[in-house]
């Protein structure tokens, strides 16, 4: 008698594997063989999975979403420089085949809806509405500025006063309801940067102002504004027709600001240092309330540090408008 041991038993093959539309892992390999051998012929083949596949696709393209972020925010991060991310930007727009030169554009929601009513507009009829309002439209008179008589360039203004406020278009108000954050970091009063970040980049109007109240801080304290010992009036009340000592005011040991540097920008970061010489500190608190007004009303001030060496992505040395330099002289 034969004795047959297991590995003597044939093996017999595998059972062939059913056809299901619920089946959803059948690969290009395992289609080919299904078909008969003598078509041959290139497929294009459209799957249509179930929800669970297409929850996989879309948490993969989602993980993507999340990593092209995190790229971005690495770009824009403190160890960068604004040389660099400028580079960076060129490079996208190019790839994109977006010309750099171009006017950044605003939210999305506002080109569609309000920048497309101006593609089939009569420019020249236009114009004449926009110079007649101007007649006594204060607000109008500051959008167009200079551009009135030029119709391209009155349609332009209009354009990116609409690309930056939306349908606010008259609403004066420019700057932000968020209150600035103020930090000292081993301020120098006699040598140190007074530093302020913004919300965004400065256009040349943000540049302007923010310069313009610090020249006048300046030119306030050069004239010994900022002088403690003599505050006559600052408790007294208007009421009861106060006294003015002048002789008291002219022997009063002066205060006077020494020195400042421009106010110069990278990106949304901008700086000027200061040596406020012999004047009083309170001189800080005058340059604070003044910027709180600035901030809330024209221009948004995200933070303002005093002193410090380097803040945020400043390069120093780096001067290229093309870089998003900007100055303010003084």
């Amino acid at each position: 008698m034969h004795t047959i041991t297991p590995h003597h038993i044939p093996t017999p093959p595998p059972p062939p594997r059913p056809l299901s539309h619920h089946h959803h892992h059948t690969t290009f390999s395992s289609l080919h063989t299904l078909l008969p051998h003598h078509h041959h012929f290139p497929l294009t083949i459209c799957l249509s999975t179930n929800t669970t596949t297409t929850s996989a696709t879309s948490s993969r393209r989602h993980q993507g979403g999340e990593e092209e972020e995190e790229e971005e925010e690495a770009v824009k991060g403190s160890r960068t420089t604004a040389r660099g991310r400028r580079m960076v930007r060129l490079r996208d727009e190019g790839e994109e085949g977006v010309d750099s030169t171009s006017t950044p554009a605003g939210p999305s929601k506002y080109d569609d809806k309000y920048l497309n009513d101006f593609n089939d507009i009569n420019i020249n009829g236009f114009s004449v509405v926009l110079e007649d309002a101007c007649k006594t439209d204060k607000e109008m008179r500051a959008v167009l500025g200079d551009s009135i008589g030029n119709p391209d360039e009155m349609l332009k203004r209009i354009k990116e006063r609409i690309r930056r406020k939306g349908p606010n278009f008259s609403k004066s108000k420019t700057g932000t309801v968020l209150v600035f954050k103020v930090e000292f970091r081993d301020f120098n009063p006699v040598d140190q940067h007074i530093w302020f970040q913004l919300y965004g980049s400065p256009s040349d109007r943000d540049v302007d102002l923010i310069g313009g109240v610090i020249q006048s801080w300046y030119v306030m304290g050069r004239l010994g504004a900022f002088n403690s010992s003599n505050l006559q009036l600052a408790s007294e009340s208007m009421e009861y027709n106060p006294l003015y000592d002048a002789d008291k005011g002219f022997k009063v040991m002066p205060s006077s600001f020494h020195d400042i540097g421009d106010v110069e920008f990278q990106d949304d970061w901008g700086r000027v240092w200061v040596d406020l010489g012999t004047c009083d500190y309170f001189a800080i608190d005058v340059l604070l309330n003044c910027l709180t007004v600035l901030s809330s009303e024209y221009v948004g001030i995200k933070k303002i540090i005093f002193g410090g060496r380097k803040i945020g992505d400043w390069e120093e040395g780096m001067t290229q408008p093309d870089f998003g330099y900007k100055c303010f002289k003084i």
